[in-house]
């Protein structure tokens, strides 16, 4: 239960960053950036001392994440 709990937060986190950040990608892209921004978010969010505790702080931390991850991959690009 908690991997598809972890898909759904990664699919939604990953396309409100594709939003905010006027990313184009699909699904998939989305899933994944959701989910790898969790980690991204967890670990940032962890060395200035935050923690979330529930989905909603779950969904924020993995938002932050896949915006820095499309911020960076967009400034590799370049």
């Amino acid at each position: 239960m908690g991997i598809i709990i972890g898909l759904i937060v990664g699919a939604i986190s990953g396309c409100i960053a594709g939003v905010i950040m006027k990313s184009q990608g699909g699904w998939i892209r989305n899933i994944i950036l959701g989910i790898v921004g969790g980690f991204v978010g967890g670990i940032l969010f962890g060395i200035i001392g935050f923690q979330a505790s529930n989905i909603i702080g779950s969904i924020i931390t993995s938002v932050v994440g896949a915006c820095l991850l499309i911020f960076i991959g967009r400034k590799l690009m370049k």
